[in-house]
């Protein structure tokens, strides 16, 4: 299982959970607490995605483990933003590898992680991926699974649809289709924050009008509260709303 966090709040680095923390992204690549899915490591490469002036996300990934790269800590601490996603990816089995691969994802203002497999890939999507247009799968970042996630999630969002009801229609429809997958996203356009646990592990701490999401919390402090298996978790300005989720219908 990959691992992934996501901030929104008052601008700061993201030195601090990415590399700094006692239990920080960085040593959950190689000291994860809770590889349930397998694997040992995430080691088979990372993404850091935040926003600056622009309306639309930078990003900075490696198709390498996450220790290995000389750069990123610097450019961390040069970073000061309200809105970021860091993740570190554990490849599944038969999965590509290679940059594309690497979370996060972006598309216009959004960007997005997915931890987890989807059970049956390719054919299980086959159907919900036939749906999208040509040139979108075509255009794909990296034949996987959570490539084609991103684009089935993309295509609603840039047609305007709500962010907490796309992630959770979508996660019904994936399951209706794999049983069984792990579908743990974050996803953010910097003014909300979504994330979801669906049979893995996602933590949140609150702070004022801080909120990080991880999926293994970054330290032991109190503070930390770990979302229910199968709910989503919405956060905007501090407020934090928590909400069931199953594969029969979307939000209750």
């Amino acid at each position: 299982m990959c691992r992934h966090l996501g901030y929104l709040g008052p601008p700061r680095s993201p030195a601090e959970p990415v590399f700094d923390a006692p239990h920080s992204l960085l040593r959950q690549t190689y000291a994860p607490r809770d590889m349930r899915g397998g694997g040992v490591v995430n080691a088979d490469g990372f993404g850091l995605g935040w926003f600056g002036d622009g309306p639309e996300p930078v990003r900075y990934r490696r198709p390498v483990p996450l220790w290995s790269d000389q750069d990123l800590p610097r450019l961390a601490r040069s970073v000061h933003s309200g809105a970021f996603v860091a993740a570190v990816r554990n490849g599944t089995t038969g999965m590509p590898s290679g940059e594309g691969a690497c979370a996060p994802f972006t598309g216009g203002r959004w960007l997005f992680s997915h931890n987890g497999m989807v059970r049956g890939w390719p054919d299980s999507l086959a159907a919900l991926a036939g749906k999208l247009p040509v040139t979108d799968l075509m255009t794909l970042e990296a034949p996987t699974d959570s490539a084609v996630l991103w684009a089935l999630l993309r295509e609603r969002l840039e047609a305007g649809e709500d962010p907490v009801g796309t992630v959770a229609d979508l996660i019904a429809q994936v399951e209706r289709a794999a049983p069984g997958s792990r579908l743990n996203f974050l996803l953010t356009d910097g003014t909300v924050l979504v994330g979801t646990a669906w049979t893995h592990a996602l933590s949140v701490r609150v702070e004022g009008e801080a909120v990080l999401f991880a999926s293994e919390p970054l330290d032991d402090a109190p503070g930390w509260s770990e979302v229910p298996d199968r709910h989503l978790v919405a956060a905007r300005h501090g407020a934090v709303e928590v909400i069931p989720l199953n594969a029969d219908r979307s939000v209750p």
